[in-house]
């Protein structure tokens, strides 16, 4: 096993930050008659939904409207944001059906600069509880406390009356082994830089029978950054590179009740693992010791690369004879693959005169990719600046370790009122 895959062993809880990534050692396998090929990356803790508000909607936030957690989720949304400063405090317990000390922190504060622009802060904290590191005898090592956390600032800003972009920069630091030595390797804490790139669309009002709406949507390019390392000779990877796209629309009742509804599509810009060639189920090697690809394309690429070909890398279903000798590929499925390889969330929200706010969502994820699928709801209420937001998942798979995930939010906000966050 090389360093990272043992690494990856040894905390196999903290990995599993989606239930997408449950296998470090295999790019792919077959499970109930269906072939399973999951997209890994490091750190997938920055894919996590940090605040209450979206967790209830079923993990939609890039066109809803902005509050202070939308740096996370569409940082060109705080251009429109009516609020002249806010915060936002959320916790989370998070894979509890697994372990019962691994928690995600994240803190955000927003400040508009005037009427066009605004600038945003965040500070995300994943604990993945205590580790117990031993030899290959079964001898205590150490024990120790791994942790990864990002640190991001972001700016927005209006180009018109309706549209806005935005842009952040990340520090990301995961610290998983405290420098433990690991096979005779000295380990250390993997350390990234990225950007996000997003932009906001929102209507002017029109009527719907009668009743005020506006229609937005968004798009976040988020994580584009380096590759990361837990050792200086072990192989890189990819951090969780994502695009998110949505709309949501929002319809006033009457003066006291207002709904919305909205649509995420969200997909890794990653590469996918590809199908190695086998003979007599072994994998074939080239002259120079590297694994022959049968389907799709190899993942030791740069970042750019990894992007641009995330859209047409999947290697399908591959075709074995008796031996387990690859032979073809099922026509189609390369295609239908990719298109697997894209969430779907869907959420709603119910808000009575700017004070009482109830939520529900789903989230469908492919059985072969991940196969998160689970319904949300939650609820919020406000007291003049501050608010309380809590939301409750319920997983529609069995033994899903994220099931009956909570998550906790204060937020705060001043100056001028928003227009229906409740």
């Amino acid at each position: 096993m090389n360093i990272k895959n043992k690494i990856t062993t040894l905390l196999a809880g903290g990995v599993l930050a989606s239930s997408s990534v449950v296998n470090a050692q295999l790019s792919s396998q077959q499970l109930a008659g269906k072939q399973i090929n999951t997209i890994t990356t490091a750190v997938p803790f920055l894919l996590i939904t940090p605040d209450s508000r979206s967790g209830a909607m079923g993990d939609v936030g890039v066109a809803i409207s902005p509050d202070a957690n939308s740096i996370h989720w569409n940082p060109s949304k705080l251009a429109f944001i009516e609020n002249d400063a806010g915060f936002s405090m959320s916790y989370s317990p998070w894979l509890r059906r697994l372990v019962n000390d691994i928690n995600l922190a994240y803190v955000t504060g927003y400040k508009k600069l005037d009427d066009f622009s605004s600038v945003s802060a965040s500070l995300r904290y994943f604990s993945l509880g205590n580790i117990t590191f031993t030899d290959q005898t079964g001898g205590t090592i150490r024990d120790f406390n791994p942790s990864e956390f990002a640190i991001d600032g972001a700016y927005a800003r209006k180009l018109s009356e309706n549209f806005s972009v935005g842009l952040a920069a990340r520090y990301v630091n995961s610290n998983l082994t405290g420098g433990t030595s690991v096979q005779g390797a000295n380990t250390k804490a993997g350390q990234s830089v990225a950007a996000d790139v997003s932009g906001y669309y929102q209507s002017n009002e029109f009527e719907i029978q009668g009743r005020k709406s506006t229609i937005a949507a968004g798009l976040n390019i988020s994580n584009i950054g380096a590759k990361m390392a837990y050792t200086d000779g072990a192989d890189r990877d990819f951090i969780p590179t994502n695009m998110r796209l949505g709309t949501a629309l929002n319809v006033d009742i009457d003066d006291f009740n207002k709904f919305s509804v909205a649509l995420d599509a969200n997909k890794l810009l990653v590469p996918t693992a590809p199908v190695y060639q086998t003979t007599n189920g072994q994998i074939d090697y080239d002259i120079e010791g590297n694994p022959i690809v049968f389907s799709g394309r190899s993942n030791d690429v740069g970042v750019a690369s990894g992007i641009f070909g995330s859209f047409t890398d999947a290697p399908g279903v591959v075709i074995k004879d008796d031996n387990g000798t690859t032979v073809e590929v099922e026509k189609g499925s390369r295609f239908k693959e990719e298109l697997s390889e894209i969430n779907i969330s869907f959420g709603g929200e119910y808000i009575y005169n700017n004070v009482f706010a109830a939520r529900a969502g789903y989230f469908y994820e492919a059985p072969t990719k991940g196969n998160r699928q689970f319904v949300s709801m939650g609820a919020g209420v406000r007291f003049q600046v501050f608010q309380l937001d809590l939301s409750y998942l319920v997983a529609l798979t069995q033994q899903s370790p994220i099931a009956n995930t909570i998550r906790f939010s204060l937020l705060f906000n001043f100056g001028e009122k928003g227009n229906g966050d409740a």
